[in-house]
């Protein structure tokens, strides 16, 4: 089981951007697409960038440090052997709500 927490305001994020919030201590990378919203770890494994600062294109966003590129459904690297996890993301009425696992799942994740 698991509950959403709010994030922000939709507006806070520009279509093809991404913006950093943290949630239960943990950085979250938070991308507007074209398809509608994704969320992932917001730390690149490589060298620690901040994935919310990189470029959205493709399904993808791009590291901004290195160019590791995370698809933003699964959070698994295209051109690395690595991945990050992804978060489910809800849009209503206007603000953006998170669903984060249980302290139980998120380890397994």
């Amino acid at each position: 089981m698991s509950s959403l927490t709010r994030i922000g305001r939709a507006s806070d994020v520009p279509l093809l951007e991404g913006r950093s919030v943290i949630v239960d201590g943990r950085r979250i990378a938070v991308f507007h697409t074209a398809d509608g919203w994704r969320a992932l770890a917001g730390v690149c494994p490589h060298e620690g960038g901040p994935l919310a600062d990189g470029i959205v294109a493709k399904r993808c966003v791009t590291c901004p440090l290195h160019g590791w590129r995370f698809d933003l459904d699964t959070g698994v690297a295209v051109n690395a052997d690595a991945r990050v996890a992804s978060y489910e993301i809800v849009e209503r009425r206007g603000e953006l709500w998170l669903r984060l696992p249980q302290a139980g799942l998120a380890a397994a994740a």
